[in-house]
């Protein structure tokens, strides 16, 4: 990945609220990301599809469709660029369900723009961890599953698998600690540098979408186990 302060970043702001868009784009564009702002759900997709851009600010109320709906739609579509969601509640279910339909974070707001630049800059740069790591091999098999960290690409067989980022991320994680119990204070710590409190089930949300991924086999329970109480582990055994 570029540095972050040199690269020129695209970003789409999905948000009714017109002063917080012009503070937003003000803030980010003078730190290097270009900012096209969408004020109704409905035009979303589109505005997307013709900007392709590196990640997604994405409100939860919003005119036309929500932004639930909006998420689904954009992976959907094949989308798979890094989705932050915005909530004007406090409320687990939120969250949770922002997760569960692909989002990669969330804030609640009210937000300040140099906080969500924060989180911008840390999705940003997760993106490119793995490819700059070193000590990390290029790529990991187990049995047909090849996962890629390079290409972040995720075979099973002859079928390519897709995912969102964060899926992917959290795939690569488990995978680098095959046999290891993985503790959902470290999962989260990894991911998205935050503290785990333990009414937050974000990942577990991630964890159960990325299982979906690959069908609705028991065996993939078996791949990558629950280990209750404490997190969860992905199985060595071959698929």
């Amino acid at each position: 990945m570029n540095d972050l302060t040199t690269k020129i970043w695209q970003l789409v702001l999905v948000e009714d609220d017109e002063k917080l868009v012009g503070a937003v784009r003000e803030y980010l564009v003078r730190n290097q990301i270009e900012v096209t702002s969408v004020v109704d759900g409905r035009f979303a997709l589109a505005e997307v599809t013709r900007v392709k851009p590196d990640i997604i600010v994405l409100d939860i109320m919003l005119p036309g469709i929500d932004g639930f709906d909006v998420c689904k739609q954009l992976r959907a579509a094949g989308h798979q660029m890094p989705i932050l969601m915005l909530t004007a509640r406090d409320e687990d279910f939120d969250r949770v369900v922002g997760l569960e339909l692909g989002a990669d974070d969330y804030l609640i707001k009210p937000i300040q723009p140099r906080v969500l630049l924060a989180h911008i800059k840390a999705i940003l740069r997760r993106q490119g961890a793995t490819s700059a790591n070193d000590d990390l091999p290029d790529s990991l098999t187990f049995g047909h599953l090849q996962i890629s960290r390079a290409t972040r690409d995720v075979l099973l067989g002859s079928e390519r698998i897709r995912m969102t980022s964060a899926e992917f991320d959290l795939l690569w994680l488990l995978a680098v600690h095959a046999g290891t119990v993985m503790h959902r204070e470290d999962i989260l710590q990894k991911l998205r540098g935050l503290e785990y409190a333990h009414e937050d089930r974000s990942v577990d949300a991630r964890l159960y979408r990325l299982r979906k991924r690959f069908g609705t086999s028991p065996e993939v329970h078996n791949r990558i186990k629950t280990v209750r109480p404490h997190g969860y582990m992905f199985s060595t055994e071959p698929w």
